[in-house]
């Protein structure tokens, strides 16, 4: 269930692929204007991740940890592909960490910690990449402190679900931006910052052609 999009449609109806950043998330949500409507984003998009793998673990049915991975796995990819939308989804940063407090909870915490440090500078989505490429490597190497057990399996399943969120950025709709840089700086822009352009400003402005238009005309 495509929630940012329900939620935007709802509150000022508009269709959030088309204003923003185009992510059908709770970070264009706030971008848009409902920052206490995004309370349900928050929310459904976490619980998202998070239930499906409760149920699936020790609280649930006892699937093995592979298989409890592989659900969540199956979670972000309805987020981010939903059927919905014609397969045109969010990023899928809350459901993972929906899949990440049930999976690994104190690896959770000190990734969503360290994010905080990108947030004064706006740059969440760029610790967000750092923190997708750090969480594996600690899961291996400092899974006593983390209190966790089969570390080489998490370790390459977490793997497995940070490289499906680059691979989210990498393959992002084309946008009125992106014929306007070079291929190798657009797939650059896009793994680190998630968006076609460096400036930000101008990316969280945009907004559909005719509405463009129809305001210069006025």
């Amino acid at each position: 269930m495509p929630t940012a999009y329900l939620v935007a449609k709802w509150r000022r109806g508009i269709d959030i692929r088309r204003f923003g950043s185009g992510n059908v998330g709770m970070s264009n949500v706030v971008a848009s204007g409902s920052r206490w409507t995004s309370l349900i984003v928050f929310i459904f998009d976490f619980l998202k991740g998070a239930a499906p793998v409760y149920f699936a673990g020790g609280h649930g049915i006892h699937l093995p940890l592979y298989q409890q991975i592989i659900v969540g796995m199956a979670a972000i990819c309805g987020h981010n592909w939903t059927i919905f939308l014609r397969f045109s989804g969010g990023r899928g940063v809350l459901t993972t960490l929906g899949v990440l407090f049930v999976l690994v909870p104190w690896l959770a915490l000190a990734a969503l910690a360290f994010n905080c440090i990108f947030l004064p500078p706006r740059q969440f989505a760029l610790g967000t990449f750092i923190a997708l490429i750090i969480i594996p490597v600690l899961s291996w190497f400092a899974s006593s402190l983390f209190r966790i057990e089969q570390s080489v399996s998490l370790a390459i399943g977490l793997g497995a679900i940070g490289l499906l969120l680059f691979f989210r950025r990498l393959t992002a709709p084309q946008t009125e931006f992106s014929s306007t840089v070079p291929a190798g700086e657009l797939l650059l822009n896009r793994l680190l910052f998630d968006r076609d352009i460096k400036d930000r400003k101008k990316w969280l402005n945009r907004a559909p052609p005719e509405l463009i238009s129809k305001k210069g005309q006025d």
